[in-house]
Order: structure tokens, then C-alpha cells, then sequence
């Protein structure tokens, strides 16, 4: 396992590129467990032993029980299984340390010590000021040097002398005093140049520093100096440290040769056997990633309905019209059902603020950011037009323009059509593997939600309500056209949105859609959901019979036992297979 801080990190590209390379799985800290002093890693079929992790995570990061506290990205227990040798830790907690500035200092003498050989390229000059004869050197020529921490936890910035007034540099040499053994200086050195592409003047070149960090390979031989390297240039023209972190980007490294180099390019196999095919990838599919996917399509789905909801709702509330006026009620009731608007929101405003408030909970705006949030940690299983299609969400300026009808129909227009472009992506571009499947799932729970709700609120409201709105949000008002003449009436308006199977948009379709779905799941991880029938889920039952579809709150009540249900199977979901924090999850195995 290669172990990673995530996509947020700025050198995230580099980890991922590494472990394809070397043929590892990447993961984070929330894809590991400690169980019983060893480590696991969480994936769909259950916990699998990790024996091994090549560590990319910064040291007080890795393991919130014994190092930082306040840490997300590491592993709790983590420390301890590397005590017990329960795991091998690659890059071993601690061994930061040897990053330390302070050893610069005696590099040459180490090198004569240790390999009976002076140093082949010397190093910057360097002093421990933790030495006394160091410190009495360094201060009285402070302004020839840069001050920085031994310890690269502490993450302080470098301290130039050239750029402290009298005032500054007293206040410097104070510090340094205190706790002299915490600083080191170093020479200034005049950082190379090289030309770069000037994003603030386009057409234009500009200097930077550049650096050129090299790397050298153990092996039986001896070490071997790789050619090429990492070239890295600073932020902006006038940066005098060359740090990723702060703003830096790399260069092509290019190593020229009089002829081509003999021999293969890459440690990596060209060919893949016939015994080597994979197909389907559930076996590697970790509860991290089959969690994201679960999440894209609730929180897509629930963008969906928020979206209609918006769409079918403001028209209403924004025209006095005798004829709109008793769809306001039970629009309502399902703008707090569905977590849009509350209680104490007042109707206009409230669905505006729906829209556009970025902050709101439940809101439009804020279920996106949720949307784009899971895809960008799926990046690796969408298309480029799929992630185009999310990100564009969010990009449309009137989000920011006048709250006028108008543009806000426009707006609800152009974010339901990118959403809908988003379903057919991950309905025709996607492998139908399990990973797909749990983002079906959580799809079709959504869906269920919503429309058990649609039809409960139409149920409790009665028959002064109307059904125009109730087949408007669940987009069935062109079949029920096509299929009836004249104004919608209860009967067939509720078969077509409850008991319809050829419907998408209805109850039966989501309920038989989540039992096909669980058994494949069940049979693609033999047997592993095989307590997740839809057993789970209240079934259409008395339903069954049209005559039971009036609109009263016998009908709603059976409505909310199904949603009920739909929650509930979301629940067992999330303990199963993404926490494994039920009797199955807990049952742990070694390949």
C-alpha cells in the first residue's frame, strides 16, 4: 500500500503516479483500520491484511492516537503495529528526522566517518547553532545568512538577515537564544535562473529559481545516481525558496544522449497475459472509493429533486393566481420533507434562498458542492466530459445575478439539463462493476425518498390540492398525458407514480430496481449482502391493489414506512460495507 495525505495535497499526482508505476494500491488514511494490533484495508468484501505501507504522509499526521491529535488523514493505532512489527512502515515514523537542517552541518565529517570518503559534492554551509562556537559565528554576521528551524515539523518560515532592520535583527538573535539547539544557519546562496511561462503576461516569458533534486537507487551494487531528476521552480520572480507549498510548479527535466539508451525504458512488464485479464474489480475496490460512489449518486439525485422541487415551486409562489394557489401546501410540505426549506422559513424567500445561498443547508447550492466534492475524490473512475459536466455545475454566474424569476427558471433550467448530462454519463460511460452498482444504489434510495414524500404530501393534502405539481416534480406528466385525457384525477395519477413498474420516476420501479441491484452486489461479492435483501424496504404490499391508491393518511403512512425502509437499508449499507462496523464487517481475513 502506498500511503497518501489525498487529493488535496500538492503532491498528490506524484503518489498516484508512483503507485501505478510500482504496481501498488494508493490509499488514505480513512481506507485503513487497526484491529487486534494489525492493519487493515477496508474494501467491500470485508477487511483485508495490509502487511506492508510505503508512508507518504508527513510524520505527526500518521497517527492521531500518539502524534497529532487533531489529525484526519492518518491511521489511529498506526504507530503501534509498527511497534509491534505487526506491519512494515516504508519511510518509517521518524526517520524525518534525517531531514533535519542540523546534520547538513556535518555531513563532510559523517561521509569520512561512515564511508571512509570525503563528500563527492559538497553541500550548502550549514551551522547548528546548538553549538556554542556555532552561535557566537552566526549572530555578529546575521545579514550573510538565513535562519531556519532544525526540526522541519515546526514548519517555520525561513528567516533571511539581509531583510531584518536593527529592531529585527534583536528581536531574531533573542529567539535564537532562547533555545539555541531549535535553529541552524545557513550561507546565502544565489539561486540559479530559468526562463517560464508568464500566466500574468500572456505571450511573455519571466525568471524564476530553479532547482534540480536528483535521486540515487539502492541495490545489491551499491547505489546507483538515476539520471535526470525533479526540476522545480519557485512561485514568482522574486522567491528566494523553492517549496511546492508555496506556490511552486516543475520543468521537464531533458537528459541528452549521443545515441538511444539500450535496454527497456521501465521496470514495468509491456505485455499482459491472458491470465492476467481483470474484469469487474470488486476485489479491489476500496469501502472509500464504493462509499464516493454511493454518495455521488445520492447527492446527485438529491440535487435532482432539489432542483424540480425549485423549478415546480417558485412559478407558484411567485404569481397570485387562484388556480396555483393550493399547490403552495403541499409544495411546502415537500420542500421540508425533503430538508429544502424549514419550519420557520417563509415561503418565496425561503425557496430563493434555496437556490441561491451558498451556505444554506439542504440548499441547491450547497447540495452541488456536496456532488462535486465526491466526484473530485473519484477522479480516477470519471471520464474528462463527466468531470467537465460536474464541475460546470457551479459556474454559472447567475448564481450570483438578480433573484429574478426569470433568471432564476433559467438557472433551475440549465442546472437540472447539466444534472441530467451527468446521469447519462454515468449511465453510458461507466463499467458496470460494483462500484457502479453502489452508486445505483444510492440513486435509486434518493429517488425513492423523494417521490414516497411527493405522493404522501399530495395524500395528506386531499383533493384541492391538485396533481399538476405532483406530476410535474416527478417528470410524469408527458406519459400521463400520452396515456389519459383531460385533467390528471387521483387514480391513475398515483398508479403512475406508486405502482407503474415502467416508470422511473415511480415507487415499484426504485423498489425493484434496489432488489436486482442488491442481489448482483450480493453475487459479485459471494454472498457478502446477502442480509441486505430488500426485506429491509417496506414493500408496496396492500399497494399492490389499486383501490388502496386514495388520497388519505392511511396512504401516507404507507408511503413514509417505505422511505423508512430506504433509509434504513442506507444505514446497514454504510455499517457493512464502508464503517464494517457490524457482526459481518467485523468478520476479517488474509489473502
Amino acid at each position: 500500500m502506498l500511503l497518501t495525505p489525498g487529493p488535496y495535497n500538492e503532491t498528490y499526482s506524484e503518489h498516484s503516479l508512483l503507485a501505478r508505476y510500482l504496481g501498488l494500491t494508493l490509499v488514505e488514511g480513512s481506507d485503513l483500520a487497526v484491529r487486534g494490533g494489525k492493519v487493515w484495508l477496508k474494501t467491500v468484501e470485508g477487511l483485508r491484511r495490509v502487511h506492508a505501507i510505503l508512508r507518504r504522509q508527513d510524520d505527526d499526521f500518521c497517527d492521531p492516537l500518539e502524534l497529532r491529535s487533531d489529525s484526519a488523514l492518518g491511521v489511529p493505532g498506526l504507530t503501534d503495529c509498527a511497534r509491534r512489527g505487526s506491519v512494515l512502515v516504508a519511510n518509517a515514523i521518524g526517520s524525518g528526522v534525517l531531514e533535519s537542517g542540523a546534520l547538513m552541518g556535518f555531513l563532510p565529517r559523517l561521509s569520512e566517518q561512515l564511508l571512509g570518503e570525503p563528500l563527492k559534492m559538497p553541500s550548502i554551509a550549514t551551522w547548528w547553532l546548538g553549538e556554542p562556537a556555532a552561535l557566537a559565528d552566526a549572530l555578529p554576521r546575521m545579514s550573510q545568512l538565513v535562519f531556519k528551524p532544525a526540526d522541519p515539523v515546526l514548519r517555520e518560515e525561513p528567516v533571511f538577515g539581509q531583510d531584518l532592520d536593527a529592531a529585527g535583527a534583536r528581536s531574531l538573535a533573542a529567539r535564537i537564544r532562547r533555545h539555541p539547539e531549535a535553529w541552524i544557519a545557513q550561507e546565502l546562496v544565489r539561486l540559479s535562473q530559468a526562463p517560464v511561462y508568464d500566466r500574468t503576461r500572456p505571450g511573455h516569458l519571466g525568471a524564476r529559481a530553479v532547482g534540480l533534486r536528483v535521486f540515487a537507487v539502492a541495490s545489491r551494487g551499491g547505489w546507483t545516481v538515476m539520471p535526470g531528476g525533479l526540476a522545480r521552480v519557485a512561485g514568482s520572480h522574486d522567491a528566494r525558496v523553492i517549496s511546492m507549498q508555496r506556490g511552486g510548479a516543475s520543468k521537464d527535466t531533458w537528459v541528452l544522449a549521443s545515441a538511444p539508451p539500450e535496454g527497456a525504458l521501465t521496470l514495468l512488464r509491456s505485455t499482459v497475459r491472458a491470465d492476467e485479464l481483470v474484469r469487474g474489480g470488486s476485489a479491489t475496490l476500496s469501502s472509500r472509493a464504493a462509499e464516493n460512489l454511493f454518495w455521488l449518486g445520492r447527492y446527485s439525485e438529491r440535487a435532482e429533486d432539489c432542483a424540480r422541487l425549485l423549478r415546480v415551486a417558485l412559478p407558484r409562489f411567485s404569481v397570485d393566481d387562484d388556480v396555483d394557489r393550493p399547490a403552495q401546501a403541499p409544495l411546502l410540505a415537500l420542500g421540508r420533507a425533503l430538508g429544502v426549506i424549514t419550519e420557520e422559513d417563509q415561503a418565496e424567500t425561503a425557496l430563493l434562498d434555496a437556490l441561491y445561498e451558498a451556505e444554506r443547508m439542504g440548499g441547491l447550492r450547497t447540495t452541488l458542492h456536496q456532488v462535486q466534492r465526491v466526484a473530485f475524490g473519484l477522479r480516477d473512475r470519471l471520464s474528462v466530459d463527466h468531470w467537465r459536466t460536474v464541475n460546470r455545475l457551479l459556474q454559472d454566474p447567475a448564481f450570483d445575478a438578480f433573484r429574478e424569476l426569470p433568471q432564476a427558471m433559467g438557472l433551475l433550467d440549465r442546472i437540472v439539463n447539466g444534472l441530467v448530462t451527468q446521469s447519462g454519463f454515468a449511465l453510458d460511460g461507466m463499467t458496470r462493476d460494483t462500484g457502479w452498482r453502489f452508486m445505483s444504489i444510492g440513486r435509486r434510495i434518493e429517488r425513492l425518498r423523494a417521490v414516497c414524500a411527493a405522493a404522501a404530501c399530495a395524500a395528506r393534502e386531499g383533493r384541492s390540492a391538485g396533481l399538476d405539481w405532483l406530476l410535474e416534480f416527478c417528470d410524469s406528466s408527458i406519459t400521463y398525458r400520452s396515456r389519459y385525457v383531460g385533467q390528471p384525477e387521483w387514480l391513475p395519477a398515483l398508479d403512475l407514480v406508486i405502482r407503474d413498474e415502467t416508470n422511473p420516476r415511480s415507487v415499484a420501479f426504485q423498489l425493484r430496481g434496489l432488489a436486482d441491484v442488491l442481489a448482483r452486489v450480493d453475487h459479485a461479492l459471494d454472498g457478502a449482502g446477502a442480509d441486505l435483501s430488500p426485506a429491509v424496504l417496506a414493500d408496496l404490499g396492500p399497494l399492490e391493489d389499486a383501490t388502496a391508491l386514495v388520497p388519505d393518511a392511511v396512504l401516507a403512512e404507507r408511503l413514509d414506512a417505505i422511505a423508512d425502509g430506504a433509509a434504513a437499508l442506507s444505514d446497514r449499507l454504510s455499517l457493512r460495507f464502508f464503517a464494517h462496523a457490524d457482526e459481518r464487517g467485523r468478520a476479517t481475513r488474509v489473502p
